[in-house]
């Protein structure tokens, strides 16, 4: 039964009272035919399955989040939740990092945001002139100044190559890896632990995950 299952991108990016919101990225067959044939219709969901990223890990606490791209879906909550309540964190520095700014995604929020957090927006490449930062998120995580590392928090989310440095970055600040959490959400397929595709050992990402400390997520390498 698992070969019916494909993968397709699509992210929680907000929950509201009777709203959920969806990042779809129109690449294929499955996320074709909801941007073709669901405009203004209906859509039926299953779930909601898994976890997320809870807040209540990071109240309180000099709060590190790096995103790459798509990325910053996952992570659009807790963000949020913090642009509207600042008091409840020590600090929080985001570091959302895109391949141009055609790419940006939430733009709206970006603004938003950059008005109560401590903002680091990048992309890969720009027009000259263009006034945008440049260069990979990794390279801006080490400039992060924390007033007290024992009391830090991380969260990764992105491209395999951009979470692999950008935890490297974080360990190397001082945190340790229980201090870190990541997202393995690029490796569900079906979401209901069916298909099986996402099993690492005895592991379901989709239902045990998609986030996970990294003392857990680390290992789980398929």
């Amino acid at each position: 039964m698992g070969a019916y299952f494909k993968s397709a991108p699509i992210s929680v990016s907000g929950i509201g009272e009777h709203t959920v919101d969806l990042t779809i990225r129109k690449v294929g067959k499955v996320t074709g035919e909801i941007f073709e044939q669901y405009l203004g219709d209906s859509l039926f969901m299953r779930g909601p399955y898994g976890n997320g990223f809870d807040v209540k890990e990071y109240k309180g606490k000099e709060l590190l989040i790096a995103a790459g791209g798509t990325g910053v879906s996952p992570v659009r909550g807790v963000i949020d939740y913090f642009s509207m309540h600042p008091e409840e964190a020590k600090k929080v520095t985001v570091i959302a990092g895109f391949k141009s700014p055609e790419d940006m995604l939430f733009k709206d929020d970006l603004k938003r945001w950059e008005k109560n957090l401590n903002l680091i927006l990048t992309v890969d490449q720009a027009p000259e002139g263009g006034g945008y930062r440049t260069g990979l998120v990794t390279e801006y995580i080490p400039k992060v100044v924390f007033e007290n590392i024992e009391n830090a928090a991380g969260i990764v989310v992105g491209p395999p190559v951009m979470m692999r440095f950008s935890t490297k970055a974080m360990l190397d600040l001082g945190m340790k890896e229980e201090q870190i959490w990541i997202s393995h959400e690029r490796k569900m397929c079906c979401g209901i632990g069916k298909c099986g595709h996402c099993k690492i050992d005895d592991t379901y990402v989709c239902l045990d995950g998609p986030v996970f400390p990294f003392t857990k997520g680390s290992k789980l390498i398929d």
